[in-house]
Parts: structure tokens; sequence; C-alpha cells
């Protein structure tokens, strides 16, 4: 019986390990292409900010919908805890620590890129920022 537990709990740590990093490994990818994305853009590219991430995370726009002017309208201001849209509905926390299986899936990923960088920012967001703020929350 005790062994049989042994077993199963070194299998799910194995599953959780595996998972991790292949999901790591998507993160990276995702990363990279942003970062040869911002470097065609801007040949002086030297790499993603977490700061930066920050400050797109919590600063205010104009050029969106009035009712999203900052990431933080929704998403709360702590990554690691839960948000809440407009119409009430809970967003899971962003932070990577909060909510591993985050970012796993590189078109989910921007395909949220492209809503709410539209309503937030009323436009699409540029691969550096996108880099930056992915940093940002893979960070928290």
């Amino acid at each position: 019986m005790h062994l049989n537990r042994t077993i199963a709990t070194l299998l799910t740590s194995l599953a959780m390990l595996m998972t991790g990093t292949s999901q790591a490994g998507l993160r990276e990818e995702q990363l990279a292409q942003y970062a040869s994305a911002a470097k065609a853009e801007a040949p002086g590219f030297a790499g993603f900010s977490s700061e930066r991430g920050k400050l797109l995370h919590t600063q205010r726009f104009a050029g969106g919908k009035p009712d999203t002017p900052a990431c933080t309208t929704c998403h709360g201001k702590d990554p690691r805890g839960a948000g809440q849209t407009p119409t009430g509905k809970t967003i899971d926390a962003m932070a990577a620590s909060a909510n591993p299986a985050r970012y796993a899936d590189p078109a989910k990923v921007e395909k949220w890129f492209k809503r709410n960088c539209t309503e937030v920012l009323g436009r699409v967001c540029k691969p550096q920022e996108k880099g930056d703020w992915l940093t940002f929350m893979l960070g928290q």
C-alpha cells in the first residue's frame, strides 16, 4: 500500500515536472519569436524588460475603450490575484507562479494580446511590448 502511494506520488511529480518543462520551452520559444520580430522593427532592440512590462500592465491609456483604460482594470493590480471583467466574470491570475498553465498555448496568448491590446491601448501591441509584458508575468 505504501509503495503504491510512493510510486503514484513519484509519477505525479514527474508528470508535473515534464509539463512545467514543456510549458517553459513553449514560453521561451514565444519570447524568442517576439525578440526576432522586435529586432526586425527596431535594430537597436536589446532585450525584454520586466520593468517595461510592469509599466505597460499598470499604465493608463487613452486610445482604447473608455471602460478599460489599463490592463489592471480587469486583471487587477496584483498579477498573482484573480481579476474580473466589467461583466463580472472572474479572470484567473495572470502571474505564472499563481497559474502555472498560463501562457502554455502560444495561439491563445496571441489571441488575448490582440483582443486586450486593442481594447486597452486602441491598437495592436508591438512585439517588444508583448515580450516585456510576458517577461513581467513570467517573473511574478
